[in-house]
């Protein structure tokens, strides 16, 4: 037995009191056993005055007496019954008062719901691992949208606190509610169809929002919201999607999947009216800042007026010092046009003098022309006779090349079918077809084996074929 951690040094000899043995054993029981969940059945249940809950726990071999203090029972998400099973998180210890075995409760919830939790985790971490959570993502809200869609049930306090909350903020958006059960075995493939038909009819109802919305509950209660179905659904909708289910403590699938979280319904619509909210709320601003710059731009026109009144005078004084200021500057006008003519007739005298000095003689010209004519002349005919010379002697070395003037003496040329030149008899065999060219012509004719007669003619067809 551990001894009291307030009274330590006892030994099996020495007397204790009962309640130093309540002490010791509440404590020895509190050290022992960490904080677990126990699962049974509620039975002789008790609220008192002061909030705190007094039950025994049981199943079908034994029972425990249980307490909930107010501070914790006050945050039950559902009504505890007679019958019900639970699973309870608690510390087990001791009344020391009557000595009482108990637990001290510090958490309720459905029996079961620990398996929902479990799969719950399991969806959350395979969807996370797809990427369907990742944050780069996630959507921005429109700041100030045309029209919101609403999927939630028309029934649910959340449908009230959402139009309560923007009648009050932005009352100028217009919703449109998608109905559809929030709760319940079908739910899951209702919210997703519904959140599916809201994003086909956005463009048509004029929405670029939506908000999916429920009160709170228990983890049996939102299981619809942490259903596979509902979290594709919300990844696919084409309009940013704003998830406000539960209270601020509830967590969802669906809260990971959407584009924001909101912490209930209101907040939700809060979040989709900020941006008009934000407006009208530093409309005062605006207004007095605008107050501010017309009284500055009224200040400076006034100064302008009182700098331009000082400076007005009589018509009859502008009249005359503009006759003054016109004969100033006729003056200087003609002035200006005597200058600008003398100079220019002196120039006009000087390019004269400057071009008759230029001047050419055509006499002198003429003289030297008629030379440059006939040395051009000579040059003309002496380069042609050296050309034609030239083209002359290339011609006769070209007839001397042309190989038709050696087939004109007697000469052919024989040819394969394909064109090519035979030039071995080794190249052609009996049957192939050839072709002799001779200086007037083509003549076609074929290789034959060479007959007895003509092997000893060594003058004609070589040995072994004829043509």
């Amino acid at each position: 037995m551990n001894p009291p951690l307030t009274n330590p040094g006892k030994d099996a000899s020495d007397v204790v009191s009962v309640s130093w043995l309540n002490r010791a054993a509440r404590e020895a029981l509190e050290g022992s056993f960490p904080l677990m969940w126990v699962a049974g059945e509620v039975s002789t249940l008790t609220r008192a005055a002061s909030g705190h809950l007094y039950f025994t726990l049981k199943d079908d071999q034994a029972q425990v007496r249980c307490t909930m203090w107010r501070n914790r029972a006050q945050l039950l998400p559902f009504r505890l019954e007679h019958g019900m099973r639970v699973e309870v998180r608690a510390l087990v210890t001791l009344f020391e008062p009557r000595g009482d075995f108990q637990l001290s409760v510090e958490g309720i919830r459905h029996a079961g719901v620990g398996n929902l939790f479990e799969a719950f985790l399991r969806l959350k971490a395979r969807l996370e691992a797809e990427g369907l959570f990742d944050a780069a993502t996630k959507r921005p809200l429109p700041r100030f949208p045309r029209g919101i869609a609403v999927v939630t049930s028309p029934q649910a306090a959340a449908w009230r606190d959402v139009t309560a909350a923007l009648a009050r903020r932005a009352p100028q958006i217009p919703l449109t509610l998608y109905p559809t059960p929030v709760q319940g075995e079908t739910a899951p493939a209702q919210i997703a169809a519904a959140i599916q038909r809201a994003g086909a009819r956005a463009t048509k109802d004029g929405n670029d929002l939506l908000l999916l919305v429920r009160g709170g509950g228990s983890l049996e209660d939102l299981a619809a919201f942490n259903d596979e179905r509902v979290a594709r659904a919300i990844r696919a909708c084409p309009l940013p999607v704003v998830v406000g289910v539960g209270h601020e403590t509830d967590f969802s699938i669906a809260d990971f999947s959407a584009d924001l979280r909101a912490a209930t319904p209101t907040a939700a619509a809060e979040l989709a009216s900020a941006g008009y909210f934000e407006l009208r709320e530093g409309l005062p601003q605006l207004t007095a800042r605008l107050r501010r710059s017309m009284e500055r731009r009224i200040d400076a026109a006034a100064q302008r007026l009182d700098r331009a009144a000082s400076r007005l005078t009589h018509p009859r004084q502008q009249l005359a010092r503009s006759h003054l200021r016109l004969a100033i500057l006729d003056q200087s006008l003609r002035a200006s046009m005597a200058r600008h003519l003398a100079s220019r007739q002196a120039r006009v005298a000087s390019l004269g003098l400057r071009l008759k000095a230029r001047r050419p003689d055509p006499t002198r010209k003429r003289a030297d022309l008629d030379a440059l004519g006939q040395r051009l002349q000579r040059a003309t005919q002496s380069l042609l006779a050296r050309h034609q010379a030239r083209v002359t002697a290339l011609q006769q070395h070209l007839t001397h090349l042309d190989p038709r003037a050696v087939l004109a003496r007697g000469y052919s040329i024989t040819r394969h079918a394909d064109g090519r030149i035979a030039r071995s008899v080794t190249s052609l065999s009996p049957g192939t077809a050839i072709y002799i060219e001779v200086h007037d012509g083509t003549v076609a004719a074929t290789v034959d084996p060479v007959q007895g007669d003509l092997l000893d003619a060594p003058d004609k067809t070589p040995p072994g074929l004829c043509i």
